[in-house]
């Protein structure tokens, strides 16, 4: 990445020679450009939100920045990225949205995210450590920046106007306005799950800003639970857990079971842990932020249920649910199983035949199907 303060060597996490996904796009290179031709003072608390891969961080390393990310594989990317360019260890400060941010803030940097509801989460969160001296820079690629994210920055920060594009990428400049009267942060955001799907029904939801569906339970969760293996005890892994809702429905069926929940993001894992511990669920359960499987010991879980995204970001993708699947037949043991819901276009019943010799059809309606492997 060509930037003002050199050329660092980027890549994503984990590194993969077939993926051509770089690690940074035209709104990071833009916000740095920005930064430089203005001008803008380094020398005080220089805070950079979202930065996806490290990208910006990586860049900024001589002023000691602060990333807040929510993505466990982006903070390790960071890590990787910041020793691939010679910064020496703590020289970044990487936190994540879990954890408390910065008292004062003097230059404010965000990687505009997917999700309204993560930004709004953070802005609200970062607000009072912005004075009227700090200078706030968003970025994103055109098709990521809406007139509801002006309206965020507006009603939070303060006013807020955007650049001109370039290379289909824009920057949001906002003016902070410490005498803005804030609205309260409504995150996490708890709501009551229907009738009719099983042990969770009626029970409560607790959702932490930037998990998928975070006012409802989506189409295709309903569906997988309305279809999820009989009790049989053993380990079970919530793979991608997402707001935990389908291994607390397994640990409320089955009281035997020791249910792990895995999520590279850290939003999802703290609405997993607060989703089990609201509904007071017997027996014993285990929440872990990191990459799918990893660290998990081969041959060690007797059932794996997982509904795989299949975007990275702005990019549609079936590099994560691949590698989901492939830890999934390594962590397994002989008879183990690995249910999956998806979307009936993205055929991975293919990739399962492939990976495991065997892919049944459990269920399927005209949108979603629940596909059972078996470890050999």
């Amino acid at each position: 990445m060509t930037t003002p303060w050199g050329e660092p060597a980027l890549a994503r996490f984990p590194e993969d020679p077939r993926d051509r996904l770089r690690a940074w796009d035209a709104s990071d290179e833009y916000l740095l450009r920005h930064l430089a031709d203005r001008q803008v003072p380094l020398s005080g608390t220089v805070v950079a939100v979202g930065d996806r891969w490290g990208a910006l961080v990586t860049a900024l390393a001589a002023h000691r920045p602060t990333q807040i990310t929510d993505s466990w594989l982006g903070q390790e990317a960071t890590r990787a990225n910041l020793a691939r360019n010679g910064v020496e260890p703590g020289t970044v400060r990487l936190l994540t949205t879990q954890d408390a941010p910065p008292g004062r803030i003097d230059v404010l940097l965000v990687r505009v995210p997917k999700s309204l509801a993560l930004l709004e989460d953070q802005l609200l969160r970062l607000a009072p450590a912005v004075h009227e001296g700090t200078v706030v820079v968003g970025t994103g690629m055109v098709k990521e920046i809406h007139t509801s994210t002006l309206s965020l920055f507006e009603r939070i920060l303060g006013p807020t106007r955007t650049s001109l594009a370039e290379r289909k990428a824009r920057l949001i400049l906002c003016t902070p306005d410490p005498a803005l009267r804030r609205p309260a942060n409504p995150w996490p955001y708890r709501y009551t799950l229907p009738d009719g799907i099983g042990p969770v029904s009626g029970r409560t939801v607790v959702n932490h800003a930037g998990v998928f569906c975070a006012d409802r339970l989506d189409i295709g969760t309903r569906f997988f639970l309305g279809h999820l293996p009989a009790p049989g005890g053993g380990r079970v892994v919530d793979l991608g857990c997402g707001n935990g809702v389908v291994g607390t429905a397994t640990a409320l069926a089955d009281p035997r079971a020791e249910v792990l929940f895995v999520d590279e993001s850290f939003q999802a894992v703290a609405s997993a842990e607060a989703t089990y511990r609201e509904n007071d669920v017997p027996g014993h359960a285990e929440f872990r932020v990191g990459d799918g499987l990893t660290g998990v010991p081969d041959g060690s879980v007797d059932l794996v249920l997982n509904n795989p995204p299949f975007h990275s970001h702005q990019a549609t993708t079936d590099t994560t649910a691949r590698r989901m699947f492939a830890g999934a037949r390594r962590t397994l043991r002989p008879g183990g199983e690995l249910w999956v819901i998806g979307n009936r276009h993205l055929g991975y019943h293919v990739t399962l035949r492939r990976l495991f010799g065997n892919s049944e059809v459990v269920a399927s309606d005209p949108k979603f199907v629940v596909l059972r492997a078996v470890r050999r």
